[in-house]
């Protein structure tokens, strides 16, 4: 029963997966990668999902938000 519940909440989790990076993609359609990636950041999700969402990798989402924050402390 136990093995049983793990698999359901396994399956649970990826379905949330999927369901975060759909609406994910709708964010911000008519804005620039960066704002995308500001966006998306601000909802909480991590640079890897980040990443798949917008067709990049993980270290050019660490880049983009990090002079996101630079350009903040500028102002």
């Amino acid at each position: 029963e136990t093995d049983h519940a793990e698999k359901l909440l396994r399956q649970l989790g990826e379905k949330l997966d999927v369901l975060i990076k759909v609406i994910s993609i709708q964010v911000g359609a008519d804005k620039s990668t960066t704002e995308r990636a500001r966006l998306l950041k601000m909802a909480g999700l991590d640079n890897r999902t980040i990443a798949d969402v917008l067709n990049t990798s993980p270290n050019a989402i660490s880049v983009l938000t990090a002079n996101l924050r630079t350009q903040r402390r500028k102002s």
